[in-house]
């Protein structure tokens, strides 16, 4: 009876510690057969789409799927176990109760064995604060880097997916106070190195898109990181009931039930069009102005539909289907939205973007070793495969001159990223 007891309480739904709870459904036998297929899912902050789930959900494999969340408990279980009617070994969900649950064996050991994480909602700045520069971001990262498996989540747990994120570290922000002051302290757009995702590497994601109305807040978020980081950032943003899935080749589905509902996704970028992009005004204390001839930012708008079919492509940023493009500006602290024409970044990103003149890399081709050496101070570099997945990052560098070692690549074209004082240089270099 003893030890019948004792299995019963190790195979409890809810297995409590002093700094995580566990609440565990399914199979407690590891699957390691998976073959993960990678991917991201976002969702805006309300009801989980059921068909975006399911595409979440496939991309395990069968395997386990763990949920990671500062609040809460275990709504997700009996949902992504049973309801949605596709297959995985177990879903698990981990409660941090405080921010010492980042040294936590058991967590680590589950990271390592999940083929899907998905990140709960509540506030982001919790897991920011919790797992950043801990061992939790970091085996976040390799699950996703070397492992292939897929992530998503909704509200603050899509906040966190993108590279630049707003952390919310003193609160949340309407889009009237930042567009008032871009620089209030509310405004906490952050880009310290925290979750790699691939094809987020240039993004800020918003949630809640419609209620309340954050298009303002997003667009001066994308001109804050043109102002204080000199990059041309994009972003992604979802209505409250809307998805957007991002799959190994970057191709985004968006999954809502327009037209009997308005559930939209928006992406959003800087002009790369314009010669000179960067807003009229942004400064501290003064009504954002971004306006260029109400071209300042180019925004695609897609609806969400039941079998994801409209669609847009983050490998070009320029590609989209069943979607319409629209131009926002922001004129004295007030949005404006306009019908567009769809971008074409081929030819002017190559006029304000590239100073090759300043920066060589060699050899190209290159066998093992790839040089990078400027007469300028070398701030961060990123190289990514042909199809913008991230293999290597590394910022705060302020060289002159860099090597990089990547003996493991395959033979084949890939895209260097070089950041200097006068915005990024981007080069192919061959890898024989």
């Amino acid at each position: 009876m003893r030890l019948f007891l004792l299995i019963a309480l190790l195979l409890s739904s809810e297995v409590y510690a002093q700094l995580y709870t566990s609440y565990f459904t399914g199979n407690p036998t590891n699957m390691t057969s998976a073959n993960p297929q990678g991917g991201t899912c976002m969702m805006g902050g309300a009801a989980e789409h059921d068909e975006a789930m399911k595409w979440f959900l496939q991309r395990a494999d069968g395997g386990d799927v763990l949920v990671l969340r500062t609040s809460g408990s275990n709504g997700y279980n009996n949902y992504l176990y049973t309801d949605l009617g596709v297959s995985v070994n177990s879903v698990e969900t981990i409660v941090f109760n405080n921010p010492n649950a980042a040294n936590e064996s058991y967590i680590h050991d589950k990271i390592r064995n999940a083929e899907a994480i998905w990140f709960a909602g509540g506030n982001q700045w919790s897991y920011i604060s919790y797992w950043r520069n801990t061992p939790i971001d970091s085996l976040i990262n390799d699950a996703i880097q070397n492992r292939n498996i897929v992530v998503g989540g909704t509200s603050a747990g899509m906040a966190i997916l993108s590279n630049y994120y707003f952390s919310a570290s003193n609160g949340t922000v309407t889009s009237s106070t930042a567009l008032n002051n871009p620089y209030d302290s509310d405004v906490t757009v952050d880009s310290t190195e925290f979750l790699n995702v691939d094809f987020m590497h240039d993004v800020i994601t918003d949630t809640h898109y419609d209620d309340p109305d954050r298009k303002g807040r997003h667009v001066v978020f994308l001109a804050r990181i043109l102002t204080d980081y000199g990059i041309a950032a994009k972003g992604i943003a979802c209505n409250e009931y809307t998805a957007v899935c991002v799959d190994e080749n970057g191709l985004a589905r968006v999954y809502g039930d327009y037209p009997a509902y308005p559930e939209t996704a928006f992406f959003l970028q800087t002009n790369c069009e314009l010669s000179d992009y960067n807003p009229e005004n942004c400064s501290n204390s003064t009504p954002l102005n971004w306006n260029l001839n109400g071209t300042a930012v180019k925004v695609y708008k897609v609806n969400g539909t039941n079998n994801g079919n409209n669609t847009f492509d983050l490998s070009d940023w320029e590609t989209g289907n069943g979607g319409t493009w629209e131009n926002w500006y922001v004129d004295n602290g007030t949005l404006v939205e306009t019908t567009g024409t769809q971008i074409n970044c081929s030819e002017a990103s190559l006029i304000h973007q590239n100073w090759e003149a300043n920066i060589s890399v060699y050899p190209n081709p290159f066998d093992d070793i790839l040089f990078i050496e400027s007469d300028l101070e070398l701030l961060e570099f990123e190289l990514l495969d042909i199809n913008g997945k991230l293999l290597q990052r590394k910022e705060n560098l302020h060289k002159t001159m860099l090597s990089i070692n990547k003996t493991t690549l395959r033979a084949g074209v890939y895209l260097l990223k070089v950041k200097t004082r006068e915005g990024f240089s981007y080069f192919n270099v061959l890898k024989k």
